[in-house]
C-alpha cells in the first residue's frame, strides 16, 4: 500500500511541492519544528542587525558586513520556510507559477548575495590579519559600501536572467516538484522545451556564487594561515585565529553542506537526500549564525546586553 497523499487542490497552472512528508500525520510536527526554528532564525538575526546598528564600537567594517549577513539570512529563510509552512498547515501541496518563479528569483538573489558576503567578510579578515596597517583605507566606509553594491548587482541580475529564461520553458502536465521549495534543477527536469540555454544559465551561476567565492575565501585563509604561523607569540597567534574563527566555522557548515550534495556520485543522490540537506543550508544554518558569531565574542555580547539594558554578558562565562 502507497504512502497516504495530501489534499491537493491545484489548477492547471499550479506546481505541486512535495515537501519534507508524504505523511499527514506528520504535518503537525513538521509545522511545528519549523515554526520554532524560523521564529529562533527571525529573532536571532534580528538581534545581531539591531546590536550592531544601535553600537558604535560596532561600526567597522568587519560588523557591516555581518549585519548585512544577517539581513540575507533573515530574507534567504523566508523565500521558502513560510509558503512550506502554509502548505503544511493547510495540508496542501500547491505553489502558484507565479508564486514558484518569485520564490525562484529571491532564494536565488539571497543564496548569492549569502556566498558573496562570505567571501568578502573571509578578504576583510586578510585586510585585517595581513595588513593591519592599511586596513582602514583598504576598508574604508565608502569602498565597503561599494563593495556591497557590487555583491547585490552581481546576484541580482543573474537571478533576473535565470528567473525570466525559465519562464519562456514550457512544463509538462505533471509538475511535482520534489522539493519544498522552487528547485531551479527540478524546475528543469519538468521541461517539455529545449533547456540547454537554462542548464548553461546554472551552470554560470554556480561558477559565480559558488566556485568563485569559494575560491576566493580559501585564498584568503592560506594567506591568513602563512600571516599567523609567522607569528612568534602563541598568544598574538590565538588573538589573531579569534578573529576568524566564527566566520571560519560558518563557511565550513555552508559550503560543507552544499559539497554534500554536490560532490558526492550521481549514484548517492535522491530527492530527500537533496531536500535535507537543503534544510541545513536554509534553515539550520542561518538560524545557528547569530549563536556562531555571539559565543565568545565580547564586542557582540556587551551590544547584546546594552541593548536589553544589562550590564552582565549574555553568552560569556
Amino acid at each position: 500500500m502507497g504512502k497516504p497523499s495530501r489534499v491537493n487542490q491545484t489548477t492547471l497552472s499550479d506546481f505541486l511541492l512535495l515537501g519534507i512528508s508524504e505523511w499527514p500525520e506528520e504535518q503537525t510536527l513538521l509545522f511545528i519544528i519549523f515554526l520554532g526554528m524560523y521564529l529562533v532564525t527571525m529573532m536571532g538575526n534580528l538581534l545581531i542587525i539591531l546590536a550592531i546598528t544601535s553600537d558604535p564600537h560596532l561600526h567597522t567594517p568587519m560588523y557591516f558586513f555581518l549585519a548585512n549577513l544577517s539581513i540575507t539570512d533573515a530574507c534567504f529563510t523566508s523565500a521558502s520556510i513560510p509558503k512550506m509552512l502554509v502548505n503544511m498547515h493547510t495540508q496542501s501541496q500547491s505553489i502558484s507559477y507565479s508564486g514558484c518563479f518569485a520564490q525562484l528569483y529571491f532564494l536565488l538573489v539571497f543564496g548569492g548575495l549569502d556566498n558573496l558576503l562570505l567571501a568578502v567578510m573571509a578578504y576583510d579578515r586578510y585586510v585585517a590579519i595581513c595588513q593591519p596597517l592599511h586596513y582602514s583605507t583598504a576598508m574604508s566606509p565608502q569602498l565597503c559600501a561599494l563593495m556591497l553594491s557590487i555583491c547585490w548587482a552581481l546576484t541580482n541580475c543573474p537571478a533576473l536572467t535565470h528567473t525570466l529564461l525559465l519562464t519562456r520553458v514550457a512544463f509538462c502536465a505533471h509538475k511535482a516538484i520534489p522539493h519544498f521549495y522552487c528547485d531551479p534543477s527540478a524546475l528543469l527536469k519538468l521541461a517539455c522545451s529545449d533547456t540547454r540555454i537554462n542548464e548553461l544559465m546554472i551552470i554560470t551561476m554556480g561558477l559565480m556564487f559558488l566556485t568563485a567565492p569559494l575560491l576566493l575565501i580559501v585564498l584568503s585563509y592560506v594567506r591568513i594561515s602563512w600571516a599567523v604561523f609567522g607569528i612568534s607569540s602563541p598568544g598574538g597567534r590565538w588573538k589573531a585565529f579569534s578573529m576568524c574563527n566564527s566566520h571560519l566555522t560558518v563557511v565550513l557548515l555552508f559550503y560543507g553542506s552544499l559539497m554534500g550534495v554536490y560532490l558526492l556520485p550521481p549514484s548517492t543522490h535522491s530527492a530527500e537526500r537533496e531536500s535535507k540537506v537543503a534544510i541545513l543550508y536554509m534553515v539550520i544554518i542561518p538560524m545557528l549564525n547569530p549563536f556562531i558569531y555571539s559565543l565568545r565574542n565580547k564586542d557582540m555580547n556587551e551590544a547584546l546586553s546594552k541593548l536589553f539594558g544589562s550590564g552582565k554578558t549574555i553568552f560569556l562565562s
